[in-house]
């Protein structure tokens, strides 16, 4: 298949999913190293959910018979000097992936790929979650009397749906 806009700027999102996996480990293990054990196991799901993400694009791009590459990935983010910090980056983070998506699923219509539209709706409709899921745990952290209290309400609280969605595309190799 041709290169077209479309597939360029999927082959790019591949990197940015796999550089936000990369990020949450980051964030993750920050986390653990502040003995917040929530927050870290949440943001290693996160993570994982990131990887797949790359994957159900590496496979669309298989399927679609386009020829494309793994990119690599920056550097992350390891240092932060409060618990608000690495929220922050996630949720921005989060934005970033929504206005990334956006631009893809405009992509794919500008070209008339009606195909490359459709698979760009389960993206769009999974940033909505994760932009709120991120939302929700930077503001209890920004209002929470102590670190515990956040731990509390992760531990008591679904926050996000953990990557798991029966209309997911499917993963290249499998989801973890």
């Amino acid at each position: 298949m041709t290169s077209t806009p479309f597939n360029a700027l999927l082959s790019t999102q591949i990197g940015n999913e796999f550089a936000a996996s990369q990020q949450y480990i980051a964030v993750a293990t920050w986390f653990a190293n502040q003995d917040l054990p929530q927050l870290a196991r949440y943001f290693y799901r996160q993570s994982v959910e990131e990887r797949n993400h790359a994957m159900m694009m590496v496979q669309y791009m298989l399927d679609r018979d386009i020829e494309f590459t793994i990119p690599g990935v920056p550097t992350v983010r390891n240092d932060f000097s409060s618990v608000t910090e690495p929220l922050a980056l996630a949720l921005e983070q989060e934005k970033e992936v929504t206005a990334a998506i956006e631009a893809l699923f405009r992509a794919a219509r500008s070209e008339d790929d009606a195909l490359g539209e459709q698979f760009m709706l389960w993206f769009l409709k999974e940033q909505v979650e994760e932009v709120a899921a991120m939302t929700t745990l930077f503001n209890i952290a920004e209002r929470a009397d102590n670190l515990f209290d956040i731990e509390n309400f992760i531990a008591r609280e679904t926050v996000g749906n953990g990557g798991r969605d029966s209309s997911a595309p499917e993963t290249a190799g499998g989801a973890l």
